[in-house]
């Protein structure tokens, strides 16, 4: 057992690193987020849960403005473009399924 931390960072845009653990059929994963930073529109196979440990997230889901704070938490389907902002710090908690293999 290690902290999601422990795992080697991935960048997915300027002031966004990920942490990510991978099971057979899903990925879990740690996001801190430096407020101001952006993740531009993007969309992928995978149906994703975002829950806010800690922050305020502005996201657009579908062409649906949203902000998403502390302890609240969005589903994100499959191939709907998404993307967010960090209105402060963040620290995101998100699940994929299935593995997102290019997390790896």
């Amino acid at each position: 057992m290690q902290q999601l931390t422990e795992l080697p960072g991935k960048e997915l845009a300027p002031g966004l690193t990920g942490y990510y653990a991978h099971g057979k059929s899903m990925t879990l994963g740690l996001v801190e987020i430096k407020a101001g930073s952006n993740l531009p529109e993007h969309n992928h196979l995978h149906e994703q849960i975002t829950y806010i440990l800690e922050g305020e997230l502005e996201m657009n889901i579908g062409g649906e403005q949203c902000l998403l704070t502390t302890g609240m938490y969005h589903v994100i389907p499959s191939n709907i473009p998404h993307s967010a902002m960090a209105k402060t710090d963040c620290k995101v908690i998100d699940v994929f399924n299935p593995v997102r293999e290019d997390y790896k």
